[in-house]
């Protein structure tokens, strides 16, 4: 059989997508593009935003123009579910819950999923390791779509990194709030408790971490962080820089808590990448509050933004906010915090020339020629004599092409 796989949205969708893919291969199955005629596609769909509702929706119409059989899981879906059935070509509708049983509904296999298949060849290997949201961020409908926090028991996590380390030279641990893992699990463990585990049991050769608030970056997870197989890229969403909204929003810290945090994280490591996420056009977000948020990040030493115009999620209590900003007026802030973040990622790759980084070989563009991701979470392209998969090697960022920087071969790392 061969199937598509269209995932949409967040880092734990993508995992769980991973494994789905890796369990249908390891069960005979091929994995194909939507135009290589597949006999079935899954879609894991996306509901963070009004757009990414609407994204889901055209995937679902265009895999169903392409094949007869479209199962349809995520959070669009889970949210959705009467309406999704109700669409052409939809053969299922799978809870988020239910996902990991997807391979055993289309094989009639419902053994664990094995992840070392030879044919599964991408670099990066990302995991979930928790699901679910305690928070009630009042814009946010993921807690609905994913239930309360959910961690997974660490001897689980250790096994399944053991089975890929050999395969991936780099895991990707996300979750829907990464941070708090380990709190519902008895006793009560953390994610630096996870990681300790991880460095110390496998030999995993790099770990990058997924979203992370700022409250959960304490001195214990910074001191992990300098363990060199960590990666030195963290993602640290903002949402707004001005202190009103974010108490609209809920989100629990001030721009002052923000602003601390993220300098005592950048002295400590001054190559760091820092990504954030930003929401532009707040119910109630005039010109004075959104100047704040851009000066906020214009000070600070962050790399790229992640720029969501706001929209309504139906149920949430922003949805409830009078005094919403025009939508003209929310296209035109968004167009600036996306000027920004290009402003601020090219400063930082920039401040990347002369320095020697870690290079994840991902991609190779022609004989000679490949692209990677280093640490700190920057594309580099750069020339090899001898033919790499998967390796990571160290290398001098020499120049800053069209889009990735331009590196030269040091050493294998």
């Amino acid at each position: 059989m061969k199937v598509a796989i269209i995932t949409l949205g967040c880092k734990a969708n993508q995992a769980e997508s991973t494994l789905i893919e890796a369990g249908l291969r390891g069960n005979g199955c091929e994995i194909v593009d939507l135009c290589d005629e597949p006999d079935l596609c899954i879609v894991n769909t996306c509901s963070v935003t009004s757009k990414s509702d609407y994204q889901s929706r055209q995937m679902i119409r265009r895999a169903s123009r392409s094949v007869s059989d479209v199962i349809v899981t995520g959070c669009y879906a889970e949210l959705n579910a009467n309406a999704v059935r109700e669409m052409d070509g939809v053969k299922a509708v799978v809870e988020n819950y239910n996902k990991s049983r997807i391979v055993g509904m289309l094989t009639d296999n419902f053994s664990p999923v094995s992840l070392n298949v030879g044919s599964y060849s991408k670099s990066r290997f990302f995991l979930k390791v928790q699901d679910g949201c305690n928070n009630a961020c009042s814009y946010c409908v993921i807690p609905r779509a994913r239930g309360r926090s959910r961690s997974v028991d660490p001897g689980q996590i250790i096994a399944t990194v053991e089975e890929i380390s050999d395969n991936h030279r780099e895991l990707v641990m996300t979750g829907i709030h990464l941070g708090t893992y380990g709190y519902d699990l008895r006793p009560k463990i953390s994610l630096s408790y996870l990681l300790k585990c991880v460095l110390s049991r496998t030999k995993i050769a790099r770990i990058r971490l997924s979203s992370l608030e700022i409250g959960e970056i304490d001195d214990e997870l910074l001191e992990i962080l300098s363990d060199g197989r960590i990666c030195k890229h963290l993602h640290i969403p903002l949402q707004s820089g001005d202190d009103e909204i974010l108490v609209k929003m809920k989100r629990g810290y001030t721009s002052r808590d923000f602003s601390t945090g993220i300098h005592r994280i950048r002295r400590r490591f001054p190559e760091i990448g820092l990504g954030t996420d930003v929401i532009g056009g707040f119910p109630g977000e005039g010109a004075d509050q959104f100047a704040k948020t851009k000066n906020l990040i214009e000070r600070l030493p962050i790399s790229y933004l992640h720029v969501f115009p706001y929209s309504d999620r139906p149920g949430t209590p922003a949805s409830l906010m009078t005094a919403k900003v025009d939508a003209a007026e929310k296209k035109e802030r968004c167009a600036s915090l996306r000027a920004l973040s290009e402003a601020k990622r090219k400063a930082f790759m920039s401040q990347q020339i002369g320095r020697r980084l870690d290079l994840l070989i991902e991609e190779r563009l022609n004989e000679d020629c490949f692209v990677g991701t280093t640490g700190n979470y920057l594309k580099v392209r750069v020339h090899l004599q001898r033919p790499l998969g998967k390796d990571i090697v160290v290398v001098r960022i020499n120049g800053i092409g069209k889009e990735p920087l331009l590196g030269e071969l040091i050493e294998d790392a």
